[in-house]
């Protein structure tokens, strides 16, 4: 192996390494790198937007979400609800029956940033409120979209037609994520752009390698300066600076996603400049990249942001939006009003958010999460005999935001694993992984005082399928393993999957509201702590 081709695959991986198949097949299934994460997308996407309306009820958080996103359609911002109406507890009757006039006359204030807000608001628009599969379309859309997304992410991750196939299933039947497909609330967003910030970070990474592995690997190593080359403009991380924007703007959470991935792409560079050879690849990393990676990523992030709060700064009746003129500030008299009052916006905001510390019945501990040890009911009824269809003495009518177990609990086990591959096998992916998966997770191990609830970990459930994914890669072992071993492999990842869609379709009925007896509700709930 010559020098040059000794730099690209250092560069761009040994194919040897990869979780592929082996040539002599490789042409037969390649078109599985489209086609599979396609067809779990249309599987998927049917099985979301089946009577996504139903039921034609504001569940849990919908309340706000739903409300307040026809709210931005109507005002441009969040407005308080009647007042008449809410001491008589009857706005949610009277949104729900089409009635518009359920706002007050002043801007509400709220916690969230308005993204999400939007989203679901553009969504009811083409429908009106009268159809509750409106108020669902926009999670419903985002739900169905990120099956294909993980399954070209995996695709690229693990070079494998088949693996990202794999991925897009075990997403499509994920029941945390099948939840929040279904319901207007705002955590479907944050893993939506988290995602896909992640997917263009992973492209990038590969097309910052070529352009080394192209303007390096040929040349001898003191041809090349010192620092090494530029790598070009590198579009796809301003595309994730945009994305990962988005995702903050959805709920401040997805700012853990700006930093965990900034970091990463620099070490990636890091990592590149080395593996190229170049003489002064540390420095060059911080000189070259690290400042362009900052514009492209945090002041991209913090522009896209601002830009999402347009509806608010143009108009004047959102909360807070007169701060400024009510607080004038001879200091700082040269910033516009719309900024200040912006920033005692966000000051207020933050206060709020460290204030949320009531009890609830089903706030959790994130140690519990990832074992699923305390699932959030998003909506219970218990009809009768004759009612709502039930033909036994009682029944239950529930949504669960519980995750597949087979996927959680075999994504903890692979925690580990990736821990092992990155630690002492120095494997890119499993740290990559890792990262996203840390990212969405390990936060909120610093908020243990706030009320917390267990469904915010959708916004990492893609991580936890791939931490899957790569295991079973493993299993399957690379490209040069013996047939035996691969028919083993396929085996094993053949019966987690349909482990994963049977129990899927075992706990079905809890996550879209079936009538079902008690009895079988009960059969559902394995643990004291479901209940």
């Amino acid at each position: 192996m010559n020098s040059a081709t000794q730099v690209r695959a250092r560069l761009l991986g040994d194919p040897a390494d990869d979780f592929r198949v082996t040539r002599r097949t490789a042409g037969r299934i390649a078109w599985l790198g489209w086609a599979g994460p396609l067809f779990f997308m249309l599987v998927g996407g049917f099985m979301r937007f089946w009577h996504v309306g139903a039921p034609h009820q504001l569940v849990f958080d919908e309340t706000y979400y739903v409300k307040q996103g026809w709210s931005m359609v109507l005002y441009w911002f969040e407005m308080k609800n009647d007042d008449v109406l809410q001491q008589a507890n009857q706005v949610d009757q009277h949104f729900t029956a089409n009635d518009p006039m359920v706002y007050g006359t002043e801007g509400d204030f709220v916690v969230h940033p308005p993204v999400g807000k939007w989203l679901i608001g553009w969504g009811e628009a083409p429908f009106g409120i009268l159809n509750s599969f409106g108020w669902r379309f926009a999670v419903a859309l985002a739900g169905t979209i990120s099956i294909f997304m993980l399954g070209r992410i995996a695709r690229r991750l693990f070079r494998s037609d088949l693996l990202g196939t794999v991925a897009a299933a075990l997403l499509a039947f994920e029941g945390h994520h099948f939840v929040h497909s279904r319901t207007g609330l705002l955590d479907i967003f944050v893993m939506f752009f988290g995602l896909a910030a992640f997917g263009a970070l992973l492209i990038d990474r590969d097309k910052a390698r070529e352009v080394l592995a192209r303007t390096v690997g040929d040349r001898a190593r003191s041809a090349t300066s010192w620092l090494g080359p530029w790598l070009g403009w590198r579009p796809w991380r301003w595309v994730a600076g945009i994305m990962l924007g988005l995702c903050a703007g959805v709920k401040w959470s997805g700012l853990y996603f700006l930093v965990f991935f900034g970091l990463l792409t620099v070490l990636w560079d890091l990592g590149a400049r080395r593996a190229a050879g170049v003489r002064g690849w540390s420095v060059g990393a911080v000189v070259k990249d690290g400042p362009y990676a900052f514009v492209q990523l945090v002041l991209t992030a913090v522009v896209t942001y601002v830009a999402s709060w347009t509806g608010w700064i143009l108009t004047k009746g959102g909360s807070f939006r007169t701060w400024a003129q009510n607080n004038p500030d001879t200091d700082h008299g040269w910033l516009p009003d719309w900024w200040r009052s912006l920033w005692a916006y966000h000051q207020q905001m933050y206060a709020s958010t460290q204030a949320i510390t009531s009890s609830h019945p089903y706030q959790t501990n994130p140690w519990s999460w990832l074992i699923q040890g305390r699932p959030t009911s998003f909506f219970y009824e218990g009809p009768k005999k004759g009612a709502d269809g039930c033909l036994v003495e009682q029944c239950s009518k529930a949504i669960t935001s519980l995750g597949t177990v087979s996927i959680w609990w075999g994504g903890t086990l692979a925690i580990f694993v990736l821990l092992f591959m990155w630690a002492l096998r120095r494997d890119w992916r499993a740290g990559a992984i890792l990262c996203a998966l840390f990212a969405g997770y390990l936060p909120w191990f610093f908020l243990g005082d706030r009320t917390i609830y267990s469904f915010y970990e959708v916004a990492f459930v893609p991580y936890v399928v791939l931490a899957c994914v790569y295991v079973l890669g493993l299993v399957i072992g690379g490209r040069d393993v013996s047939l035996t071993r691969r028919r083993v492999g396929y085996g094993v990842m053949g019966l987690f999957v349909l482990a994963t869609m049977g129990l899927f379709a075992f706990f079905h009925p809890i996550y879209v509201a079936d009538v079902i007896p008690l009895s079988e509700w009960q059969a559902r709930m394995w643990f004291p702590s479901w209940v």
